[in-house]
């Protein structure tokens, strides 16, 4: 039992610095001096991302498999994988 939790505690520590690291380099794109973008693009953005921890918790209150989404801004939709 306490190895599974050492793994857990090691990946998820691993996993969550990783997406808070990469949620940042997110951030960087706000630079108005570097990058073009609408409030349509931001808005998209973050509803994909808002919707992917949604899922995340969801799957932690009630475990289930669950595809993952992929976003493309291009298209300002989240497709389910297949």
């Amino acid at each position: 039992m306490k190895d599974r939790r050492q793994k857990f505690v090691e990946l998820c520590e691993k996993r969550v610095n990783r997406l808070l690291r990469d949620i940042r380099l997110v951030g960087n794109l706000s630079n108005r001096s570097h990058y073009e973008f609408t409030g349509e693009d931001i808005g998209a953005v973050f509803s994909a991302i808002e919707h992917e921890v949604r899922r995340a918790r969801k799957r932690f209150e009630s475990p289930g498999s669950e595809n993952g989404a992929v976003f493309k801004l291009a298209r300002n939709e989240i497709s389910e994988k297949a």
